[in-house]
């Protein structure tokens, strides 16, 4: 039982707060770049680089903190981990509550810093899309973006880090070709925590119920291609691999810095005298 790590709750508050500080780190990419451009005027972050923005975030995140949370980032990615039987579904409720005050905290960050900008950092449709229009839109996308997420965390693939370039990807073709319909949100949390802030509700229900959707026919899909889930390299890309592959501590012996350099190399930056 322990392989999977399900009941050991013992590292839960370090996987919570990797859930908030990486969705407050990809917010705060994808609701600032329509601040300051509200705020200096102009396109200031030209409209490409607001889409390569949270994909590259979201790849920097993957790679220096997936393994300790998975790197949801997103509610309905959660729910589709579980709806795979990759992930508990009693974490569910802490990881959205974490990503959902991750974005509100970004969101609350920003405007302390540069202002309220009228509606900028909502994720709004675009001119003259209709909002069930935009909520089809999400759903589409989020289907791509789930299934890449799903497959490329399955046993299938099991790409580990390498999976962030994917993904990565997909979020920046996703905000290239998607963002002038409907933002390309994919994210309740990145929606509706900007909503609440500036207490602006437009269209916010096709922000949650186009990626819930969307993530429900991605799930379908997996498997679809794959069969069932709930194998070992599918929760162990869902849930991190703290308490499993590793534990939190120092790595290596502890070794004092020398305060000049070692005899046999004068310039420094020798080997360590004991392996670390």
């Amino acid at each position: 039982m322990r392989q999977f790590d399900f009941w050991d709750t013992s590292y839960e508050w370090r996987r919570l707060f990797s859930e908030l500080f990486g969705t407050f780190l990809l917010v705060t990419v994808g609701v600032g770049g329509s601040i300051v451009n509200a705020r200096f005027g102009g396109d200031v972050v030209p409209g490409p680089v607001r889409a390569v923005g949270p994909g590259l975030m979201v790849m920097a995140i993957i790679l220096f903190m997936g393994a300790v949370s998975g790197a949801h980032l997103n509610p309905v990615v959660s729910v589709a981990f579980a709806l795979r039987g990759n992930f508990p579904w009693r974490r569910v409720g802490g990881y959205i509550v974490v990503q959902f005050a991750g974005a509100v905290l970004a969101t609350l960050l920003l405007i302390g810093l540069l202002g309220k900008q009228g509606t900028a950092g909502l994720t709004l449709p675009g001119p003259g899309i209709a909002t069930a229009t935009a909520l089809a839109w999400e759903a589409l996308l989020t289907t791509g973006l789930v299934s890449v997420i799903l497959g490329t965390a399955s046993g299938a693939q099991a790409l580990g880090p390498i999976a962030a370039l994917g993904v990565s990807s997909y979020i920046i073709l996703a905000g290239l070709f998607g963002g002038p319909v409907s933002g390309a949100s994919m994210n309740p949390a990145r929606s509706l925590g900007p909503a609440l802030v500036l207490g602006n509700w437009t269209s916010w229900w096709a922000y949650l119920v186009g990626p819930l959707i969307g993530a429900l026919i991605a799930v379908g899909f997996a498997f679809v291609l794959r069969g069932a889930g709930g194998g070992t390299a599918g929760s162990r890309a869902a849930q991190g691999t703290l308490g499993t592959l590793w534990r939190p501590g120092r790595i290596g012996q502890p070794e004092s810095t020398p305060d000049k350099p070692e005899p046999d190399n004068p310039a420094g930056g020798g080997r360590p005298s004991s392996p670390g």
